[in-house]
């Protein structure tokens, strides 16, 4: 008796950018066959005597990822084209060294085949395949597969939390809808509308609307934050008997469909339920990936790549193949949710977002989602656009609340240090910093995140609705927070101040305490000329604002880091005496009673981020 072939499953498609996208280099070499011409999804003709690499982020094949996380042991390239030349097969140790596979040459309309294993990627090393024309050659299709049965079966649902971003999450509804493959995959797409911009409001929502049908759901609520949408999004796939995963989106995002599909692929394969994250690339430079993968430095409990020089590599200048360190596999403590895969088995484990509205939510359910044997994998190869935290102010605005608050919740429930570690100095320092740069409304929210943890975990569901106003409005009273349109800010006495790029280090060792002494003095003792009351003293950008330049000034009109208009910060002698005091009062209380507020927040964490208990806030 003869027995058929297991069916393949497709793991990843070739997939092509418009000749005109900036995002080009991520889908070929860019160092390759420089006339190639791409005229379909999955349609490339490279022309005779050229030789083109799918050396890239989106088209080589993360072996080393799949050869530790997954079940799969073997993958088969297959390879459709028109033509003649030579299809050469080659893959990649972890440090980068590459090497030939298979050589075969095509010839007419013809499909190749390789049987590739994974043995010896263990530690990283990609696939890839050349294709050189010996006549014109176009690529007609390309995918890699497997026979090996899915460790999890079940579909896919999809949460993208919004506010006030119809636009852009329209267009991420017609990249889906316009992928039959990702549907096929798919259970349910929640919108979760916390905006007062609706989504289902905009003129071209009917038509995708439509295209969707019952894949598509909008769920209208109050606007609880990244944390509250996102949970959402769990209940309501975890009432879903078909979904096995749901995939947290953004809403300020450009989504590659292929993408998600991979995630969803490799999730299914995973040894043991895996959450799946993507990576995010820059929206604004999109051959920019914004970090390879993060982790969360237990001792001072930040977060942040493993090595910062990796951070915002540019495949536009260093391709794949150029860059050795991309050929190592990476192990993360979190993915962000800008694009993150978690299993229902890993929701109905270790429950739903912490209810901390935006900040930390991520980090810590990865970090708890660990401590419950479910690892996090950022996967080379799934990853969308997103507005890049270079263009924002969010550790200076209202979101400095957020940032200091969620950043003790977590370290008060994961630090494994004493008294959090280095957290609390860093934070007087943090403190310092902002004063001597005339920072007041920011570190006036710090403190109000400190009293609020302080009073303990009982009232995180409760404040979900109204803390963003309280934050808000309290920026009344703050000159600093108002913006000023570029042609209508004051002008500044001395005029504007720039500096070399290449000043960058501010002052180091004995320099550092004697510059830190020297104006904590000035500020502390001596009031600002009236004129530089009246007026800002100087006029900076935002590049030259530096923590070592502002506090040498009485005041400054600081571009903010958007471009769209300027700040003005002065200085205020009674404040910066006031806040001070409190600093150092507010971080005693945290020393002090670090043990008991751990103790409270670890046991109070099962129930506030339980199913029950975000219902709760979702019928309030």
């Amino acid at each position: 008796m003869t027995h058929s072939p297991a069916p393949l499953t497709i793991l990843q498609n070739l997939v092509f950018a418009d000749d005109s996208s900036t995002a080009r280099p991520l889908y070929l070499d860019a160092h390759s066959a420089p006339s190639t011409r791409v005229t379909g999804r999955t349609v490339a003709h490279v022309s005779a005597g050229e030789t083109l690499s799918l050396a890239s982020y989106f088209n080589a094949f993360a072996a080393g990822y799949w050869a530790h996380w997954t079940v799969v042991r073997e993958v088969t390239l297959e390879v459709a084209t028109t033509g003649r030349g030579t299809i050469t097969v080659m893959r990649s140790d972890a440090e980068g060294a590459a090497s030939v596979v298979d050589s075969r040459p095509i010839s007419g309309a013809s499909t190749s085949h390789f049987e590739l294993s994974l043995t010896g990627f263990e530690s990283g090393g990609w696939y890839w395949f050349d294709v050189a024309a010996d006549e014109d050659v176009e690529i007609t299709a390309a995918s890699w597969q497997t026979a090996q049965a899915p460790v999890t079966a079940g579909l896919l649902s999809i949460a993208v939390t919004t506010f006030n971003k119809p636009d852009y999450c329209v267009r991420t509804l017609e990249a889906l809808a316009d992928n039959p493959a990702l549907l096929a995959a798919v259970d349910k797409i929640f919108i979760i509308d916390q905006g007062d911009k609706k989504v289902a409001d905009e003129q071209a929502f009917p038509a995708v609307a439509a295209a969707l049908g019952e894949h598509l759901e909008i769920i209208d609520q109050a606007n609880l934050g990244g944390s509250g949408g996102f949970s959402r999004g769990m209940v309501e796939t975890l009432k879903r008997e078909d979904s096995a995963f749901v995939m947290l989106l953004d809403d300020d995002v450009e989504v590659e469909p292929e993408g998600i599909l991979r995630a969803v692929q490799f999730a299914r394969l995973c040894a043991s339920p895996t959450i799946v994250g993507g990576h995010m690339l820059d929206l604004n430079n999109k051959t920019v990936l914004h970090a390879f993968s993060e982790i969360v430095d237990r001792n001072r409990f930040v977060w942040g790549s493993p090595d910062p020089s990796q951070e915002r590599h540019d495949f536009a200048e260093e391709s794949l193949r150029d860059t050795p360190w991309l050929h190592a596999r990476q192990d993360g403590d979190y993915n962000g949710w800008w694009m993150c895969l978690i299993p229902t088995t890993v929701l109905r484990t270790v429950g739903l977002s912490l209810p901390l509205f935006i900040k930390w939510d991520d980090s810590e359910y990865g970090l708890r989602a660990a401590d419950a044997g479910f690892p996090t994998v950022s996967l080379p190869g799934a990853a969308l656009w997103h507005i890049s935290w270079l263009d924002k102010d969010d550790s200076l605005d209202w979101q400095a609340y957020f940032h200091a608050r969620n950043r003790l919740i977590a370290a008060l429930l994961h630090s494994p240090a004493p008294r959090g570690g280095t957290l609390l100095s860093e934070y007087r320092k943090q403190d310092l910093k902002h004063l001597l740069s005339m920072q007041y409304y920011t570190v006036t929210l710090r403190h109000q995140a400190f009293r609020d943890v302080l009073d303990g975990p009982a009232g995180l569901h409760a404040a979900m609705p109204t803390k963003l106003g309280e934050v808000r409005r309290s920026a009344a009273a703050f000159a600093e927070t108002k913006v000023y349109p570029h042609d209508e800010a004051p002008a500044a006495n001395e005029g504007e101040r720039s500096y070399p790029a290449d000043e960058k280090r501010g002052p180091r060792g004995r320099a550092l305490l004697l510059f830190i002494g020297k104006e904590t003095l000035r500020h502390w003792f001596t009031s600002p000329r009236q004129k530089d009351v009246d007026a800002p003293q100087v006029r900076l950008s935002k590049r030259d604002a530096t923590w070592w330049r502002v506090p040498g000034f009485d005041s400054a009109l600081v571009d903010t880091g958007d471009g769209t208009g300027s700040s003005w910060y002065t200085r205020d002698r009674a404040r910066f005496r006031g806040l001070w005091r409190e600093s150092m009062r507010l971080n005693r209380a945290l020393e002090k009673n670090w043990d008991r507020l751990r103790d409270q927040y670890r046991a109070a964490a099962p129930e506030i981020t339980s199913v029950d208990e975000w219902e709760k806030t979702f019928r309030r």
